[in-house]
């Protein structure tokens, strides 16, 4: 007699089911909180139901707008999705997890090979699932693919608490000891008030669990003193545009970006008057309208 599958675990649909093909769908929304769900489904992993609260509790950040598409011609999708993001944007709505992978996709596109070959990325949702025990592990198994440090600098957007700030590794395979290329951590934030420091602790439990995923020697008394440097960025003047500086902080930045960073040239470029309001509207009513 076949044992019984556990309570707690949900088990992986046929991958020839019309139910799976639902998910495969479903998943192309991978940064909405029910389709990462799908997406491991459609894969068949199995997760157990501390996992599926766990993302879940992602509603607030990564909603589901799956109905807001129809599954019919693509070319009608594609003016529907350029709609609604366009109009996020244009009226200052704060942006979800999925209009701001759409809109840091088509950046990342392009940027000059040059600028990819030494700068990389973390998904938006990756620091969030990393504080979910459950998914730590596989938030670092992620980051393994990355290959952090043999880069100059890795782009981690964070959305927590439903507040989007940019965190900015640099130089993190370089010594300690470096003059030249100083390993250190930026925080940007376009609020200031909100106080982005009361992140650090969950930052430095990152790093370190970052460096030991990777079996690297550096203890937790090396990376407390890495720099966490939180620059006097231009500060938005709404409630809701958060995302929106995100995005042009990372596009300035990669614009920007020293080729080797280091302490005595500190902040550079990233100050209070990095740029304007202006120049922030003037940037998205530039962006080519993005497709799904």
């Amino acid at each position: 007699m076949a044992k019984r599958k556990r309570e707690d675990e949900i088990s992986s649909a046929d991958a020839k089911s019309p139910i799976s093909e639902t998910y495969e769908r479903m998943a192309k929304h991978r940064s909405c909180w029910i389709h990462m769900l799908a997406h491991m489904y459609a894969r068949g992993k199995k997760i157990t139901k501390q996992e599926a609260e766990e993302l879940r509790s992602f509603k607030l950040t990564s909603q589901c707008f799956l109905g807001t598409f129809p599954c019919g011609a693509r070319s009608k999708r594609k003016i529907k999705c350029k709609k609604a993001i366009g109009k996020e944007i244009r009226e200052k709505i704060k942006l979800d997890s999925r209009a701001f992978d759409c809109y840091f996709e088509h950046m990342w596109r392009n940027f000059s090979e040059d600028k990819r070959t030494f700068i990389t990325y973390f998904d938006c949702l990756w620091f969030n699932l990393y504080t979910k025990a459950s998914f730590k592990g596989k938030v670092l198994t992620w980051i393994k693919k990355k290959q952090i440090f043999s880069k100059k600098y890795v782009l981690v957007p964070i959305v927590h608490w439903s507040h989007w700030s940019l965190l900015i590794f640099c130089h993190l395979g370089e010594s300690l000891q470096s003059k030249l290329r100083t390993p250190c951590m930026l925080l940007l934030d376009s609020l200031e008030k909100a106080g982005p420091r009361c992140l650090e602790p969950d930052i430095r439990k990152f790093v370190l669990d970052i460096y030991k995923s990777e079996g690297r020697a550096e203890n937790k008394e090396l990376i407390s003193k890495i720099p966490l440097l939180v620059p006097k960025v231009p500060q938005q003047r709404g409630g809701e545009e958060c995302g929106n500086y995100v995005l042009y902080y990372i596009n300035l930045f990669v614009q920007g970006a020293p080729e080797n960073f280091c302490m005595d040239g500190y902040p550079y470029f990233m100050k209070q008057n990095w740029f304007s309001p202006g120049c922030l509207e003037a940037f998205f009513e530039k962006l080519e309208p993005i497709e799904m």
